[in-house]
């Protein structure tokens, strides 16, 4: 009877295991969520555009989860004044963010390469909500670089008209 319910526990152990996902390997998708969600906190840096745009300044960032854990939301400020917010979420296998842009519009970007040994996630243009014309700026890609635990790179790929801007955010964890 001992060796029964031995068996039994170890088994409920396996399959809760199973559900939780740790005897499985984890998905680079996954890892990468993973890594956004250790991004709360507050966080600061500048901010500089190149290309179509020029322009610098200083940018602060606010990193949280919501949804039971299952959304990351990165606000980003300038001179403490809210500008964007992206929200990263696991979709399945695909990890995707919609970014509430300052040119309010709302860009749908799916993760297309995760390269966890340079700590890098390239995000890809899907479709969007709000474009006020096929002409009108919107964000069209998006880098993440972890550098460090406590410093991570953002570079947006912006499209107004045929100008193409990049925006480099480059924050590091308030202590």
């Amino acid at each position: 009877m001992k060796r029964r319910l031995l068996q039994l526990f170890l088994l409920c152990l396996a399959v809760s295991n199973v559900s939780n996902g740790r005897l499985f390997a984890q998905s680079k998708e996954s890892a990468a969520f993973d890594k956004l969600r250790d991004l709360a906190g507050n966080w600061e840096g500048t901010f500089a555009w190149s290309g179509g745009r020029n322009a610098t300044g200083k940018m602060g960032a606010q990193y949280y989860t919501t949804g039971n854990g299952s959304a990351v939301v990165e606000d980003l400020t300038q001179d403490g004044v809210p500008s964007m917010t992206s929200v990263y979420h696991l979709d399945g296998a695909d990890l995707r963010l919609t970014h509430f842009c300052a040119a309010q519009n709302q860009p749908r970007l799916k993760a297309t390469t995760v390269d966890p040994d340079k700590g890098d996630i390239t995000f890809s243009f899907v479709d969007i909500t709000n474009l006020r014309s096929p002409t009108s700026g919107h964000v069209e890609g998006l880098e993440i670089r972890f550098i460090a635990p406590d410093h991570v790179t953002l570079r947006f790929h912006f499209k107004s008209g045929d100008k193409d801007s990049q925006e480099l955010v480059d924050l590091r964890r308030k202590v």
